[in-house]
């Protein structure tokens, strides 16, 4: 039988319902819970005493939640179980549909607007979505190729431009090369093509040809997009088709836009590819420009690498397939909603084909492209030129920094982010081996430069810690140098001696020196646990071996160089130390431990300004690094005799972290040497009465304090701890100080000395 109760979908089940717990009609309620036709035991009543909940126990059972009453529950429930202890087992407080039925009407829930964050940003900042683009709106009214964009498709001269006779042709001969050209749409409103995709209009013109938006008749009348050649009659761009059509059949990521099928219509060619109704970010662009007033707007640089990381998974899946995309910029990801597609698939090709034409843009495409071909390097180049076009604006990035990156003071939006700025340089790095060698490896790279960038709007509070799959944490070493509190490298998993260094555990580093020359081969992991051995053991000789033997085998292990650096730290070549630091920083700008080397050495080295800069980025970022970056800060900013500096840097250490009690004494310490009028000092004390302070130090502090609070207390009664204490009240404080440093001290004149003290302010009497 179901229950009666309004709104539950439970059924009776011996007598009460299964869902929400109400006992069901008289008729259906059984004689009693022991001997059949027993009287129904009298049940308890009052209220529910589950958690959170505010109902009454009606006839055994609570009104709301359904629990039984406690003395029915011990009757009734089972014997624990031993086979399960999942929390289903639990009571829990009424929710949804089971607390609804208890108030007697139907309820149904009210629509709530969806609490959701874009998926573009890795949840470190927000980029606003794109609004839905109605397809039938995109559709150009008279497609035109206007005289800039006409370019010959085979040897990139001008072509239709006008001259004095009259306005230029859209269709003819190169006059450089004689290869034919047309920019006239060849597709109208309403023709079919294939017998399938009827024609609505013309999009846009791409860099290989018209691009129209049709339906398709058999799959629903859905939107497709039919990309078609620059010109029939050339055969090297027919080509191009034809081969995109054959490999580009196999690609299916989210990321990247779906190619549906390939037809020909009128001895022309068409790719059939899925219809995209966003934006695109070169759109986005004109967007800002016109609503600054046709002022340059670039997009904030949080949102530039936000897009960037979300396609570069993208990249990744093309590139594990030996195909590189060629020509990236802007214009070719469109924004959906809070999700990116890459588009315009016309130029991949597959990594070492030399026979395919080459598609690019100025400004965009690597130098080395036009003599050795496109490549992965090739495509990490232009995510960079990318990235510095979305987040800068630079006329002359297609002329004068065509294939390089302007001085950073050309640059102020970027600029401002030194990480951002040393990206940009190694991506676009003029050898292409000086640049990433992954898409993988730069998004890891963009998303910690995300992180500073994020974290620099936000200054003195860090964001949550973040594993690096390249170094450990910091450690905490407190208030003073020690290279071993920089983080370490972590070991590569995929080295063939990983597994034979995991098993390594030795903590003498002669020992392990010992033991390392026993490894069943050299790699680059056993180089690098022999040189960090060796500074250990403080063997300069064998760490400069194993550094040059790493740099041998490969020029650009920068890991081998962080070493070094820490062996220029210890022998106090700062100057050879900043210089290290400062290259593994370029090699991977989006780390924190290179930037935390390098505001030590910036530190000890004679450039305070660079070092203090350093620890904030390193404070504010990660949490990790917060205790030894404040510390570093703290030290930087007392040498330049900021005091209050000094302790606000202090105060960042968490109360967490291991090295909270020593920022405190070290705290404490300033506040003393700060303290000179009446509020500093009550400030000072205050601080004691937290910090964990040896008595010794304890009451020499008080003393101090004490002494200069008599002198301040002759100007007016002096607050200390919320109380007005005048000049005499604070000298009978301080003779009781003066006494407890004499029972404290162990050499007798200065016991003497304190108790000496401790007469000449004490207050005379006649009795």
């Amino acid at each position: 039988m179901r229950c009666t109760q309004p709104g539950c979908s439970g059924r009776i089940v011996d007598g009460y319902c299964d869902v929400c717990g109400m006992p069901g009609a008289a008729s259906t309620m059984p004689v009693g819970r022991g001997t059949p036709g027993a009287r129904p035991a009298s049940r308890p009543s009052g209220p529910c005493p589950q958690p959170g909940c505010n109902g009454q126990i009606v006839d055994g059972y609570c009104d709301v939640c359904g629990s039984p009453a406690p003395a029915a529950q011990e009757a009734s429930s089972p014997a624990p179980s031993t086979v399960t202890k999942a929390s289903v087992g639990l009571g829990s407080t009424a929710l949804g549909s089971a607390r609804a039925s208890s108030f007697g009407t139907s309820v149904h829930r009210r629509n709530a607007r969806a609490k959701r964050s874009g998926r573009i940003g890795a949840g470190l900042t927000f980029v606003p979505p794109a609004p839905a683009i109605d397809p039938s709106k995109a559709i150009l009214v008279d497609p035109v190729v206007g005289e800039q964009g006409r370019v010959c498709p085979r040897c990139g001269a001008k072509v239709g431009q006008s001259s004095g006779v009259g306005a230029g042709r859209s269709e003819g001969f190169c006059p450089n090369c004689r290869a034919p050209y047309s920019f006239t749409a060849k597709l109208k409103a309403g023709d079919v093509v294939a017998h399938q995709y009827v024609v609505e209009g013309a999009l846009a013109h791409g860099g290989m040809g018209w691009i129209y938006l049709a339906r398709d008749t058999n799959v629903s009348g859905r939107w497709v997009v039919l990309k078609g050649l620059l010109n029939t009659g050339d055969s090297d761009a027919l080509a191009a088709t034809i081969s995109e059509q054959q490999f580009l059949a196999r690609v299916e990521h989210p990321l990247i836009v779906e190619i549906y099928n390939f037809v020909t219509h009128a001895d022309a060619g068409y790719i059939v590819m899925e219809y995209v109704g966003g934006r695109s970010l070169k759109q986005l662009l004109k967007q800002r420009l016109a609503a600054n007033g046709g002022q340059p707007n670039p997009l904030p640089v949080d949102q530039s690498l936000a897009f960037l990381i979300e396609i570069l998974p993208a990249f990744s899946y093309l590139h594990d397939l030996r195909l590189i995309y060629c020509d990236f910029k802007p214009e070719n990801v469109i924004q959906v909603g809070d999700a990116l597609k890459l588009i315009d698939l016309g130029g991949v090709r597959h990594a070492g084909d030399e026979d395919s034409v080459i598609y690019g843009t100025v400004g965009f495409q690597a130098p080395e492209v036009a003599t050795q071909g496109p490549s992965i390097a090739s495509d990490i180049f232009t995510i960079g030129r990318t990235l510095m076009v979305l987040s800068a604006d630079v006329p002359g990035y297609q002329t004068t920094y065509e294939t390089s990156i302007p001085a950073a003071e050309e640059m102020p939006l970027i600029a401002a982010y030194d990480s951002v700025y040393r990206l940009l340089l190694k991506c676009c790095a003029r050898d292409p081996n000086d640049r990433f060698t992954s898409a993988e490896e730069l998004r890891v790279q963009l998303l910690g430069v995300l992180r500073e960038v994020v974290a620099d709007r936000t200054p003195g509070i860090a964001t949550t810690a973040m594993a690096s799959s390249l170094f450990e944490a910091p450690t905490v070493a407190g208030d003073r140098f020690d290279w071993r509190q920089l983080p370490r490298l972590r070991v590569d998993a995929g080295d063939p001696q990983a597994p034979w260094l995991a098993r390594l555990n030795v903590d003498d580093p002669e020992q392990r020196l010992r033991e390392l020359q026993r490894a069943p081969g050299d790699s680059s992991e056993v180089l690098l646990a022999r040189a960090h051995a060796a500074l250990e053991a403080g063997d300069g000789a064998l760490l400069e071996e194993c550094v040059q033997a790493l740099l041998r085998a490969d020029p650009w292990e920068w890991r081998a160089v962080w070493v070094a650096g820490l062996g220029s730290l210890v022998t106090r070549d700062y100057a050879t130390a900043q210089a290290s630091f400062n290259a593994v920083y370029g090699q991977v700008p989006g780390e924190l431990a290179p930037k935390l080397a390098l505001a030590m050495a910036c530190e000890l080295g004679g450039e305070p300004d660079l070092a203090e800069s350093l620890y904030r980025v390193c404070a504010s970022t990660d949490a990790n690094y917060v205790t030894p970056a404040a510390f570093g800060l703290a030290r930087v900013l007392n040498a330049r005799g900021d005091v209050p500096g000094s302790l606000a840097a202090l105060e960042l250490v968490p109360s967490t972290s291991r090295g909270y009690p020593e920022a405190q004494r070290a705290r404490v310490a300033q506040l003393v040497h700060l303290a000179t009028d009446a509020t500093l000092i009550d400030r000072a004390l205050a601080a004691m009465e937290t910090a964990r302070l040896d008595p010794g130090l304890t009451a020499d502090y008080r003393q101090t304090l004490y002494e200069r609070a008599v002198i301040a207390a002759q100007r007016g009664p002096v607050r200390l701890g919320g109380t007005e204490l005048s000049a005499a009240q604070l000298r009978v404080s301080l003779e009781s100080i003066y006494r407890e440093r004499a029972g404290l001290a162990t050499d007798p004149a200065t016991k003497a000395d304190l108790v000496d003290k401790a007469n000449s302010i004490r207050a005379w009497s006649l009795l």
